[in-house]
């Protein structure tokens, strides 16, 4: 299983985003993570198109942009047109999830869907084969620097086990108190998508907290984390 680290953008500082990026980008991160909130799906404002579009002629990394907005249907074109590789949409704001999911790909790029905390896996079952993402949110959407949450273990696992039983070439993704002491026991469990925010931007060495993080992901899957 290949591991990806994703670093997540929310954590960065907003005043030196370019030299953020490429922090990471020396330290071997294989995609960003934009997380685009609305102030209405969760009580928190980030970023918008413009900014992304900004910053995407500045790094080759593939952009992933997590939209956690209300009726992202609406806004997916401008995502894309602003650079966006992957767009994650959450099940729970989507009316009609495969009309988005098909918007997408006619847009011609990667699709995601991302569960909250309480979400059961069984909202997605029935699209897993046409997603390029599912990102199991670990914790409650809308902030930075939260506490992991063990009681979506057991629903990362059941997604883990589906996307070997099924043979599904997806990225499963988690998001939400990812660190050095979580990731074992999430790859064991299956995903191989780590979204991390604080455990590298809050490190003065960016390049070493990524290092760190691929450290805790090898030993887990080989059992000693």
């Amino acid at each position: 299983m290949r591991i990806k680290i994703a670093p997540s953008l929310l954590s960065a500082d907003f005043g030196r985003l370019e030299e953020e990026i490429k922090e990471v980008e020396r330290g071997g991160a294989d995609l960003l993570h934009w997380d685009v909130m609305d102030g209405h799906f969760v009580p928190n404002l980030t970023v918008g198109p413009s900014v992304i579009r900004c910053l995407r002629e500045r790094t080759d990394l593939p952009f992933n942009v997590h939209l956690m907005i209300e009726t992202p249907e609406k806004y997916l074109r401008r995502f894309v047109e602003a650079g966006g590789d992957i767009i994650t949409v959450h099940v729970e704001a989507c009316g009609n999830l495969r009309g988005t999911l098909s918007s997408l790909r006619r847009m011609g790029v990667k699709v995601g869907v991302a569960l909250n905390p309480e979400t059961p896996l069984g909202e997605v079952e029935g699209v897993m084969e046409e997603l390029d993402l599912l990102l199991v949110m670990t914790v409650h959407p809308g902030f930075g620097s939260q506490r992991f949450l063990r009681s979506t273990l057991p629903k990362l696992r059941r997604a883990g086990r589906l996307v070997r039983e099924k043979g599904l070439t997806l990225d499963l993704g988690v998001d939400g108190g990812i660190s050095v002491e979580t990731v074992p026991e999430v790859v064991r469990a299956g995903a191989n998508l780590l979204v991390a925010g604080t455990a590298i931007y809050g490190e003065r060495d960016r390049v070493l907290a990524i290092r760190r993080l691929r450290e805790a992901a090898r030993a887990g899957l080989s059992g000693t984390g």
